[in-house]
């Protein structure tokens, strides 16, 4: 637990500068308070997974048939603005990896641009979504990851998060704080034997997004007053 709280709280107190913040997984609406507080320091953004579709909707893309909140596309806009205000780069897919199901079996279809077609979903980041996740990785003395960025469970749609894993661990290696947490995360370093590789790999789930949330988790806040 001291570990935890000794490379996670930095990150949201006074993380080493330039600071990336790697936020992924499926659904903006279980991310967007660790959004927000990590834009008080991050230089860079990295929205990926499912929830990047709402972001580009947001923008005014077209998303086919990738998983989509509207009742989010408002929060997503305040957010954008909010970033162009403090000078936060926020780095959506500009291309995709997509197939006409959800499915291991599907197809791998890919999709050169931001727009993706009405028949299909969006399944991982392409090719020169890597490459812009790397021009930011590179520049970082710090770097907190949560979430993956395309369905790495499904080996066809699993490159973007291994090229992110790999990305950070190199990062690691050239003396960046790096930080690792939320299941999905933990599982991907894990498929891709990285885990050793990171500065710290979080147990934490739930509470380690707290955390970055800013919260104050009861069983730190009680040892606080010992």
């Amino acid at each position: 637990m001291e570990k935890e709280v000794k490379y996670l709280e930095p990150m949201v107190t006074n993380p080493p500068k330039p600071m990336v913040a790697i936020i992924g997984g499926a659904k903006v609406s279980s991310k967007i308070a660790v959004l927000e507080s990590l834009l008080k320091n991050a230089k860079y953004l990295v929205i990926g997974g499912g929830m990047a579709y709402t972001f580009l909707k947001a923008q005014g893309h077209s998303v086919g048939k990738s998983l989509v909140e509207d009742d989010f596309i408002d929060t997503a806009k305040k957010l954008l603005s909010e970033a162009e205000a403090k000078g936060v780069k926020i780095l959506l897919p500009v291309d995709h990896v997509a197939a006409s199901e959800f499915s291991a079996d599907a197809k791998p279809v890919a999709v050169d641009g931001a727009d993706i077609p009405a028949d299909v979903m969006a399944m991982d980041v392409g090719p020169k979504t890597v490459e812009e996740y790397k021009k930011a990785i590179s520049e970082a003395k710090s770097i907190v990851w949560n979430g993956p960025v395309g369905v790495f469970e499904f080996d066809a749609f699993a490159k973007g998060t291994e090229a992110v894993a790999r990305l950070v661990a190199d990062a690691t290696g050239n003396g960046a704080m790096t930080v690792v947490g939320g299941g999905d995360s933990v599982a991907a370093v894990n498929k891709f034997n990285l885990a050793s590789k990171m500065s710290h790999v979080s147990t934490g789930g739930g509470a380690s997004l707290e955390l970055l949330e800013g919260k104050t988790l009861p069983g730190i806040a009680i040892l606080a007053t010992k």
